[in-house]
């Protein structure tokens, strides 16, 4: 990366968490480091140590590793996270060096929990596993439970009913979770939610198709770009109920995301907190929704919109086969680490792509971002916490939740081992 780049990173980083913010920031990192020496995390140290050393060094993936294998390894893990908790829901992560964790397990997440419902349910269709789909009904019982009396579902980790703050974007990842569970069992609870919980985001639209309720824990005052990965559950809502109206929203929802794109393909407003260089997580969750809409709709322009999206990412993997944490509007880097979540989202969009374009380099592109995943999985770790994960960012230390293991990585993991595995039968 260019000097000139490492010094617009660091600048903007001062620029947005300011003196006090960054003494803090260092202060919390100072204390993690120290964590990671404390005998307890041994396994985790090890962990940390050699994946520092190999972003360093530079060294190159180990090869490809078939997909069934590394699959199991992950489902694995996600029950496992569900199983550390006390609720059916799925913790934030596995974080062995913050302060605040029980165990290093954090609560249980209900956005992410909503769009990991849909992924166990996939994986236990295509290889006939009663337990796991098991596992993701109860995950779907225990967001019915704690849906709002509004039909939306709240921000940030569970907590008690009276300190719930709706969020428009976490209430799409839980329908679309409802949609799936609904979809594997035609239980009527399942649809009732889904229901209450499609309509509070067809009502929460404003005049231009932007959702008004971001919640509590992003930046205020900004349009968020990326909650239009909401479009896709609420059109997979109209599909089960035969309601065209939804249909109508979804398209809304997707035509206002792109009137934030700009002429080169980024898009504006993208972000959860630091908008002028907006994560590749956020911009997955973009592309996605923007695509699969497209396809659901029949929209070759919503498409396009997502083609010209991924085309200038597919074109700046490195040498590993990863993206930067975040990108500037000029599509330089904006991190010195990679946020892994991204890269499997970005992965799956080019998987998709491929298979409905015929291109091989989208398929080439989505198969280097998931052999360097495959690369970063821990596989024989002493700690079962550890084993099966992806972490937040390459190294671990990186700028996206750092030191850990948050679920919803892994989950995007599952989703693009399940399309590789998809398109290997097909050859």
């Amino acid at each position: 990366m260019k000097l000139t780049s490492i010094a617009r990173i660091a600048r903007d980083k001062y620029r947005t968490a300011g003196l006090r913010g960054s003494y803090w920031d260092a202060k919390v990192l100072a204390d993690e480091i120290g964590r990671v020496f404390s005998d307890e995390n041994r396994a985790f140290r090890e962990h940390v140590l050699r994946d520092q050393w190999r972003y360093l060094t530079g060294l190159p993936q180990s090869g490809n590793a078939e997909p069934v294998s590394r699959l199991q390894l992950a489902i694995q893990w996600l029950l496992h996270a569900q199983r550390a908790t006390q609720d059916n829901g799925v913790p934030v992560g596995y974080f062995p060096c913050r302060s605040e964790t029980d165990r290093g397990w954090m609560p249980s997440y209900p956005e992410t929990t909503g769009y990991i419902i849909t992924s166990l349910l996939a994986y236990a269709e295509r290889f006939g596993d009663q337990a796991v789909q098991d596992a993701a009904l109860r995950m779907a019982d225990w967001e019915v439970n704690i849906q709002m009396p509004s039909g939306a579902v709240q921000g940030g980790p569970v907590c008690s009913p009276e300190r719930q703050t709706a969020a428009a974007f976490n209430t799409g990842m839980v329908l679309d979770g409802w949609c799936s569970a609904y979809k594997a069992t035609n239980a009527p609870e399942y649809l009732e939610a889904a229901r209450r919980a499609a309509d509070f985001l067809v009502k929460d639209l404003d005049e231009n198709g932007y959702f008004r309720t971001n919640g509590a824990y992003v930046s205020p005052g900004e349009i968020k770009t990326y909650t239009c990965l909401c479009a896709w559950a609420i059109y997979r809502f109209g599909s089960i109920a035969g309601e065209s109206a939804y249909h109508d929203a979804a398209t809304r929802v997707i035509e206002a995301a792109l009137r934030q794109q700009q002429p080169n393909g980024w898009f504006a407003h993208n972000c959860l907190t630091h908008s002028l260089a907006p994560l590749t997580h956020t911009m997955g969750y973009t592309l996605q929704g923007v695509l699969e809409v497209g396809v659901a709709a029949n929209r070759p322009d919503f498409i396009n919109a997502a083609r010209r999206g991924v085309d200038p990412l597919v074109a700046r993997l490195d040498g590993r086969g990863l993206l930067a944490g975040r990108y500037y509007a000029d599509w330089q880097p904006g991190a010195l680490s990679s946020c892994l979540t991204g890269n499997a989202q970005i992965a799956i969009v080019c998987y998709r792509l491929h298979e409905l374009t015929g291109e091989r380099r989208y398929r080439s592109a989505a198969d280097r971002m998931v052999e360097a995943l495959k690369d970063l999985q821990e596989t024989a770790s002493p700690n079962p916490a550890l084993n099966g994960a992806i972490a937040g960012s390459f190294p671990l230390f990186g700028g996206y939740m750092r030191a850990g293991y948050p679920n919803w990585a892994t989950k995007y993991f599952v989703d693009a081992l399940l399309l590789q595995h998809r398109l290997d039968r097909q050859t």
